[in-house]
Formats: structure tokens, sequence, C-alpha cells
């Protein structure tokens, strides 16, 4: 039983710190090529799952030789000293893949504040120079770090990026769910509806890398009608459940993300833009800043995509005594 239990953490020691080292490119490799040449995604899970196994093999057999050598021999510095190197190796392959601080700190936030329901961090975005678009997302990313900041951004993207988070197990309840749209914000916005909080740890953990294939740019469940399925969803049922409200931007963001809150039964009373060429959109009126109501009854959903346009959507509204987070919010 000892050389059983002694081949199973061998195994998995050296499973992990070789496979972490050396599979990603393989599978990175395999991936791009079904991809390229048109494979169905059945037949790249089994060129991948084939990579998997054979590591398993190659591994299991390392660590069944280590184990007989472990076993075997009269020298404590062999009996010994197999394990810990392969436990170094263990150790040094979770170094590679994490900031050595990432654990500790994030683990430390989230100990220190039990509302949290997920711990993340800033980001840093390659390979550079970065496009016009994902340079707004990495500033913005590390621009929303409290946990107020997080609520009141929930609706614009995802406020924390997966990679990037720890997450509190008693928060994960439901798990992922595929539901037609990305399934990590989905998370965070069930996380927030259910009462937890997101924070980030304010110092770059993570080196995010960015590529074509991504799934975020290949993916159905990422194009831009589904990620406004998700906001009318929990827009529907969460802060315009049995709350009037108006839209901000009569433009196409606008007009679309009111044609997603339609098929959950909801109209806005009225859009607003500072365009005042806009009269009418999608049969409501099309009202300018002088015609806002006072703050309180109605919720204003801004959904302006251009560049700085939420910094001055929000000049707006504050100083018509507009709170975010509870008289408007961004959804775009």
């Amino acid at each position: 039983m000892r050389r059983a239990s002694l081949f199973v953490v061998l195994w998995l020691l050296v499973g992990f710190s070789i496979g972490t080292s050396t599979l990603l490119g393989p599978v990175r490799l395999v991936v791009s090529y079904c991809r390229r040449a048109g494979w169905g995604a059945g037949a790249e899970s089994v060129a991948v799952n084939s990579i998997i196994v054979l590591l398993a093999a190659a591994t299991g057999l390392l660590a069944w030789i280590l184990t007989g050598l472990v076993r075997c021999s009269p020298r404590p510095e062999v009996r010994f000293g197999v394990p810990a190197l392969a436990l170094l190796a263990a150790a040094g392959a979770v170094w590679l893949l994490l900031h050595p601080d990432r654990l500790r700190l994030q683990a430390d936030l989230l100990a220190r504040e039990p509302g949290l329901g997920a711990a993340g961090s800033l980001v840093r975005c390659f390979p550079e120079p970065l496009s016009p678009g994902l340079l707004r997302l990495e500033t913005w990313l590390n621009s929303t770090i409290t946990r107020e900041q997080c609520r009141n951004a929930r609706f614009i993207d995802a406020p924390l990026v997966h990679p990037s988070a720890m997450f509190r197990r008693d928060a994960l309840d439901g798990g992922w769910h595929d539901n037609g749209w990305a399934e990590d914000w989905d998370l965070l916005l069930r996380m927030i509806e259910g009462g937890w909080e997101l924070e980030k740890v304010p110092r770059v953990l993570l080196e995010w890398r960015d590529g074509p294939r991504r799934l975020t740019r290949t993916g159905a469940a990422y194009s831009t009608e589904s990620l406004l399925r998700l906001r009318a969803h929990y827009l529907a049922r969460g802060p315009l459940r049995g709350r009037p409200f108006h839209v901000w931007g009569a433009g196409p963001t606008g007009k679309r993300l009111a044609r997603a809150l339609e098929d959950h039964g909801l109209r806005p009373r009225a859009f607003y833009d500072v365009d005042r060429k806009k009269r009418i959109a999608r049969e409501r009126p099309v009202l300018g800043e002088g015609d806002l109501p006072a703050p309180g009854k109605e919720l204003m959903v801004c959904a302006v995509g251009a560049a700085g346009a939420r910094e001055e959507i929000r000049a707006v509204l504050e100083s018509h005594g507009y709170g975010e987070g509870k008289d408007f919010l961004f959804a775009a």
C-alpha cells in the first residue's frame, strides 16, 4: 500500500510539473491546426485528449520508475531526495503559472472580507502594441477595483478577468451555466445578484495574453447579440424589476439594448441623447439633458459605446444629483 501511495503522489507531482511546463504549447498548436483545417469540435477534442493521455502515460511511467528507485535504494538521499525534488518541481510549476504573491494576496483579501465572493487583480495585457480597444479595456479593468466600482460596472463588462479571479467556494453556488452567452460574466452577475461582492487586489498579478483565436473573439457566446441578451436578462430580473427606467443613448447601442429588454416585457419611458436632431427611438421620445427628471423614481440605463462617453454621461448625471448604482447604471 505504501508503494501505491508513493506512486500516486509522485505521479501527481511529476504530472503536474511536466504538464504545466510542456502541455500548453502542444495543445495550443494542435487546437490551432484543427481550426485551420476546419475540423469539428469532436475531432478537436479527440486530438487534445490524445495529447493529454500520452502525457499521463509518460508521466505515469516516470513515476513508476522513480517509485522503484525510492523503494529499492538504501541511500537516504535517494529515498527522501526524489520526493522532495518532485515536490519542488511542482512548486516551481505553480510559480511559473502564477505571480509569486498572487495566492497569498488574494487569499488574505478573501479572509479579511467575508462578504467577498471573488478576489481579482489588476492585469497587464500582452503582446504589445495593444489595439485601441484592448488598451481601453485594460484601462477600464485596472480602474475598476473596489466592491462599489465592480458592482456599479457589472453590466459594462465582466469586472474581473476570469483567469485573475480567486473564488470563495460558498459563492460558487450552481457553478458555471451554459445559457448561450459568456459563462464567466454570467457567474459574476449571479454572484452579485446573490449578495456577494467582488473586489481586486490593487496590483498587477496577471499577465494576460491576447490573441485572435481566443474564445472571446471567436465564440458565439461572446458575440455582441449574446452579450446584449445577457445584460438584458440580468437587468430585467435585477435593477429593472418593478422599476420604471429610461435609456441614455438613442444610437445603435442603446436601441439594441432596448430591443433586448423588450423580450422581457420591458420598455423605457424615454431615450436621452446629446444629439438633439433625434426625436424618436423605438417608438419612444428622445429627450435631452434639460428634460431630466429628478433622481429617485426611475433608473437611467446608459448605453453608449463611444470611447469617453461614460465619463461625459457620468458628469452630466451627477451634476443633476444622480448617484451611480442608485439612480443610473452603465450597460455599455
